[in-house]
């Protein structure tokens, strides 16, 4: 049952005005589909574009932002709830721990960071909960290249290859979710 989603993407707003738009879009989706956003907490960037858009249309946004980004990413001052906490490790562990799905939007070596972890924990057997990387503007065509290419040379399985799931718009990471269990009810 996904009750919340964790969203993984940029503290910078990026090249494209698509990437605003498409975290715009997210926002308002989980919102309107009563799914609880647990973010980085930070009000910059796609990040901050994402937390505006669930607040604006109602809905519940959980952030969790270690105290040394508290003023480097500026910390959202609005949000349902702000989870202040020591280090990165316990900022993963937390948003991992309140989520029943990840969603990966355009990002930087952060967003790499949370991707390959979370995805490294359901290989390890630690969760089975979907992560979709919406692919706006093919942003993670790369990504999915050098994926393919760690298959071939034997360092990935085809199995952990297929736990990135991809979806072209913020409509089909909501099609995945929804055919993934999603009720909107309840929160982390």
């Amino acid at each position: 049952m996904i009750r919340s989603v964790c969203v993984f993407c940029g503290s910078a707003p990026g090249a494209r005005p698509s990437y605003s738009r498409a975290a715009e879009e997210m926002g308002v989706a989980l919102a309107k589909s009563g799914l609880t956003l647990v973010y980085g907490g930070g009000k910059l960037g796609l990040m901050g574009i994402v937390a505006d858009s669930v607040l604006k249309a109602g809905g519940r946004v959980v952030g969790v932002i270690p105290r040394m980004l508290i003023e480097r990413e500026c910390a959202h001052p609005s949000l349902t709830t702000q989870h202040v906490v020591t280090t990165m490790h316990e900022r993963k562990t937390l948003m991992a721990d309140m989520s029943d799905a990840f969603v990966g939007l355009p990002g930087g070596m952060g967003t790499f960071d949370e991707l390959v972890e979370i995805i490294t924990w359901a290989q390890l057997g630690l969760h089975a909960k979907p992560v979709i990387l919406a692919n706006v503007e093919s942003y993670f065509e790369p990504l999915y290249g050098m994926l393919d290419h760690a298959v071939k040379e034997g360092f990935v399985t085809s199995e952990s290859r297929a736990r990135w799931r991809n979806a072209d718009s913020v409509a089909s990471v909501m099609r995945i979710l929804s055919k993934e269990g999603l009720t909107g009810e309840g929160s982390p």
